[in-house]
């Protein structure tokens, strides 16, 4: 994420594909978001309920923006901003995207990162927020060490997600928002190798 006075950083190359399968045992695909993915992340954000577009910003956006979509693709450098696309092939049918995670840090502390998991409504339950927050995670800057990220209250598939990746903090941040804090994550997987060698 680049700032007045800053010069932008030049996205870093697709790391390879991540290979897996779902909870209910339909193969999937992980890799970064691309440049050229704009169209793809309004198609997907278009098939969103209302209420899954609302936990998403916590507000009423009823459609992406091309100023939104600047920020959400544009944005992403792969170090201060990374964002993952999980594809699903489902057996017999055409293989469709189904969800998007992202992290980006806080400019004024650079160890502490927000993170956002989006799932279309068809795909809820079945693992693929989970997955994307794994990988995620495993390919963050090893300096990153906490999250902090705000959740509707309501929200307890997101507040579960959050609390299996560390010791999970929270405090009401107005009426039915909280703020959440995640410390303790587990190193990225770059650091975990590099431990083991």
């Amino acid at each position: 994420m680049s700032t007045p006075g800053t010069v932008a950083r030049v996205r870093t190359a697709p790391s390879p594909l991540t290979e897996g399968t779902l909870r209910d045992g339909t193969a999937a695909l992980i890799w970064p978001l691309l440049d050229n993915d704009h169209d793809l992340l309004r198609a997907g954000y278009a098939e969103l309920s209302p209420a899954s577009r609302q936990r998403r910003f916590l507000a009423p956006v009823p459609e992406l923006s091309d100023s939104m979509l600047r920020l959400l693709v544009d944005g992403v450098d792969g170090v201060d901003h990374l964002a993952l696309l999980l594809t699903v092939l489902p057996e017999g049918e055409p293989a469709r995207p189904v969800g998007v995670a992202r992290l980006v840090r806080y400019p004024d502390e650079p160890s502490v990162a927000d993170v956002a998991v989006t799932v279309t409504d068809a795909w809820h339950g079945r693992g693929v927020a989970t997955a994307l927050m794994t990988a995620l995670l495993a390919r963050r800057p090893a300096d990153v060490t906490r999250l902090r990220t705000t959740v509707a209250a309501d929200n307890r598939a997101s507040l579960a997600m959050l609390a299996r990746h560390g010791t999970t903090t929270t405090h009401r941040d107005g009426p039915g928002v909280l703020v959440v804090e995640v410390g303790d994550l587990a190193p990225p997987v770059a650091q975990q190798e590099t431990a083991r060698g």
